[in-house]
């Protein structure tokens, strides 16, 4: 058996209670487990540790000796494991981008840019469907940035500490298959779609709630809507089972057309967060220009988007 440091911290419990009994009770163990425990270690280090007697335990030379180097050794590692976590908090020059987002191709198209611009730098991502779940690894610090959005002007995830900045702002497009009677006009009223089964894919915000209000602005209930991962919402769209809400964004794919609606009655807002206290600025800001250069080159390579925005009368 190796020597670690679980065995020493247990050799100073054992030393500063003074007997097995009070030391098994502090360190939550039964007596003779205690015991055994220490009899492996004793075998370890060669020679008894502790002598026995009816008032308890009174360490040996050896056990002497063992406590000395404990009282130097705890400690340092101690030190050692609090300046690492000081230093993972710090401020520093970011050398590991944890990037975070939710389903769509902009996350990937961010990594792409980090990687021309730092090109030294390891990226990590996760996904998730919750925006609230982003938010708190944010907070717990397990992820450095993470892209987000809210629907319309909501209120991005809450919790003390985080900066939400504005990527972008998008209309939401429909998704129908190739052949739909809708397929070939330039926009759609949401009001023609009356009787489509709907799919989209999930998040705990409040999209839901605002496309079926825009609904009965239309005149209309939203017969059903399907919540799944974007390989099946595409599916659903592609045999006709459903109608899809998409963000503007995305990708060009076979078998489907998007399209824009009328008066743009969704719109989705892309955000880029981060913890103002584990973020320099300078990083959060080369990060943020990123992040709006990758969605302008994704909305570039949407042929949809960039008839919408050609559109779109100048401001």
């Amino acid at each position: 058996m190796e020597l670690e440091l679980r065995h020493l911290k247990t050799i100073r419990a054992i030393a500063d209670a003074g007997s097995l009994t009070r030391a098994a009770t502090a360190l939550g163990l039964a007596q003779p487990a205690l015991s055994a425990q220490l009899k492996r270690i004793e075998r370890a280090l060669g020679g008894a540790l502790f002598e026995r007697g009816r008032h308890g335990v009174r360490a040996t030379a050896l056990g002497e000796l063992v406590l000395e180097r404990s009282r130097i050794v705890l400690p340092a590692v101690t030190e050692l494991q609090q300046e690492a976590a000081r230093f993972a908090r710090a401020p520093h020059a970011t050398a590991c981008f944890r990037l975070g987002g939710t389903h769509g191709p902009l996350l990937g198209a961010v990594v792409d840019r980090l990687a021309d611009v730092a090109p030294d730098a390891r990226v990590t991502t996760c996904i998730s469907w919750s925006e609230r779940e982003l938010a708190g690894l944010l907070t717990e610090g397990r992820l450095d940035f993470a892209l987000a959005g809210t629907c319309g002007s909501a209120s991005p995830p809450g919790a003390e500490g985080l900066v939400w900045q504005e990527v972008a702002v998008d209309p939401v497009f429909v998704m129908v298959p190739e052949g739909h009677a809708l397929a070939g006009a330039g926009e759609v009223d949401l009001a023609e779609l009356a009787g489509a089964e709907w799919a989209c894919v999930p998040g705990d915000g409040c999209f839901g709630d605002c496309f079926t209000v825009a609904c009965a602005r239309a005149g209309f209930t939203p017969l059903r809507m399907y919540e799944t991962d974007t390989s099946s919402l595409v599916h659903l769209v592609q045999v006709g089972r459903a109608v899809g809400l998409c963000r503007a964004t995305f990708p060009d794919t076979p078998g489907i057309i998007t399209r824009p609606l009328a008066g743009t009655p969704l719109t989705w807002r892309h955000l880029l967060g981060w913890h103002r206290v584990t973020q320099r600025a300078e990083t959060a800001a080369t990060v943020l220009a990123q992040a709006r250069l990758a969605h302008a080159g994704v909305a570039a390579g949407s042929d949809s988007y960039a008839r919408w925005t050609a559109a779109q009368p100048v401001p």
